[in-house]
């Protein structure tokens, strides 16, 4: 069995780039490592093609432990998000109908971009567009399709494994299973169940009780195998976690914003309490920007409001804030689309393509330059080649709930079937429809 995300010699080696990052000296710990015979390639896919001996295996351990001792992830705090919120808040009464329709619409939004991502998850931005090319849909304006692709270049860049039989063209028959999706339903219950009391002991239970282990990754599969070893939940970010500044829970973000229309602060601090059971820095500032984004869309009608508002809570000159700002100013640009992109890339593909700072850049861009038009949005976000189906959701969501569900295009929505698969307890099969109407719920009670 490949296990990823948790083996010690896969993660030291994303602990040294982390560290670095951070500032730590690690070269005599790079040197103890290689100097028994350890590898230095990076495992881009989360464990290496070839396992470790026991006694690597042991040393990876050691080492692990000495890097978390040289470069200490800190935890996030709080407080000075909160004080920039202020200036985002746009608290208002809508109507309930048209809330109704907004909630909506950022669930459909969210699952069509996540959907568009699936089938090229993993695929860099040259064989995306490789494989669009040869299957006459460059550029990406439809869903992937198999049909007319060459054997050359399927063999190339092979479909993601997991998603290829349910998100293609030919084979889309409502949203399918995915991590994006199962964070956002689990966020959902646990909102109705806690609302604003909502502690991060209840996200580590919820985690245990309700999520499979192998359906969590990177920074959630470390958080998960902690608490398994009785890590508290307030440190299960912090210990051997290479991954802590990376995506996930930028993912988890939506609902928690959702349930907070126009109330920024309500979103962050919600947002907080979920996120720091497996993140921190730049990897939860990425979160409580996505929550955010989400809270202002319910509450807005200009895509490009939300996402300047949404930026006025990041750090100044913060990793997010640098991200944020420069896949902005691009998407705003006369660049063509891959200039901008090839720009995008320059300044970020030096990172982990599941990183949060590049995967925020591209949000920023794709929201700012598809401007709300739902297809090219998604489109943009999956064509950058990062977390194609992460990226995708999260743009998707933002222009959904911006634009409401009755104004969405059909092409996009119609294939979702109002149906969402998932591998929680409980019906394996969901409604979008049903869970939107019970984030309106939320929403009603936080305004």
């Amino acid at each position: 069995m490949r296990l990823t995300w948790v083996q010690p010699e896969d993660l030291l080696l994303h602990a040294f780039v982390q560290a670095r990052a951070e500032g730590a000296d690690v070269d005599d710990l790079e040197r103890r490592w290689t100097g028994a015979g350890g590898s230095l390639t990076v495992p881009v896919s989360g464990a290496a093609d070839q396992p470790a001996t026991p006694e690597l295996r042991a040393l990876a351990a050691e080492l692990l432990g000495a890097v978390d001792e040289a470069a200490p992830p800190a935890p996030f705090h709080l407080a000075a998000a909160l004080d920039r919120a202020g200036r985002a808040d746009r608290r208002d009464r809508r109507d309930g109908a048209v809330l109704a329709d907004k909630v909506h619409g950022g669930w459909l939004g969210r699952s069509a971009g996540c959907l568009l991502g699936k089938p090229v998850e993993k695929i860099p931005r040259a064989g995306i567009e490789e494989i669009l090319r040869d299957t006459g849909r460059w550029p990406l304006d439809d869903w992937f399709t198999a049909q007319g692709l060459g054997a050359d270049v399927a063999a190339r860049w092979p479909w993601n494994r997991r998603s290829a039989p349910t998100s293609l063209a030919e084979n889309i028959e409502g949203m399918p299973e995915d991590d994006d999706l199962n964070f956002a339903v689990l966020a959902l219950r646990l909102l109705e169940a806690h609302g604003d009391e909502l502690t991060t002991d209840d996200v580590a239970q919820a985690w245990l009780d309700n999520l499979p282990g192998g359906r969590v990754f990177t920074a959630e599969r470390v958080a998960y195998r902690n608490l398994l070893e009785g890590v508290a939940p307030d440190r299960a970010a912090l210990v051997r976690n290479p991954f802590r500044e990376w995506i996930g829970a930028l993912i988890r973000a939506d609902v928690h914003g959702w349930a907070h229309p126009g109330d920024v602060s309500g979103a962050i601090r919600s947002m907080w309490t979920d996120a720091r059971l497996s993140h921190t820095g730049a990897g939860v500032e990425g979160a409580l920007w996505a929550a955010v984004l989400a809270s202002l869309a319910v509450a807005g009608d200009d895509v490009q409001a939300v996402l300047d508002d949404a930026s006025t809570v990041l750090e100044p000159g913060g990793v997010l804030q640098v991200a944020v700002h420069r896949g902005t100013d691009l998407g705003r640009s006369e660049l063509t689309d891959d200039e901008a992109l090839d720009a995008l890339h320059a300044d970020f593909g030096h990172l982990h393509w599941v990183h949060v700072a590049n995967n925020a850049a591209t949000i920023a861009f794709a929201l700012a330059r598809g401007d709300g038009d739902l297809g090219r949005s998604i489109c943009l976000a999956v064509t950058a080649g990062w977390d194609t189906d992460s990226a995708g959701a999260t743009v998707g969501g933002v222009v959904g709930a911006v634009l409401g569900a009755d104004a969405l295009p059909k092409r996009w929505i119609s294939p979702l079937q109002d149906k969402l698969s998932t591998s929680l307890p409980g019906p394996a099969e969901l409604s979008l429809s049903a869970l939107a109407t019970a984030t309106v719920k939320l929403s009603e009670g936080a305004r």
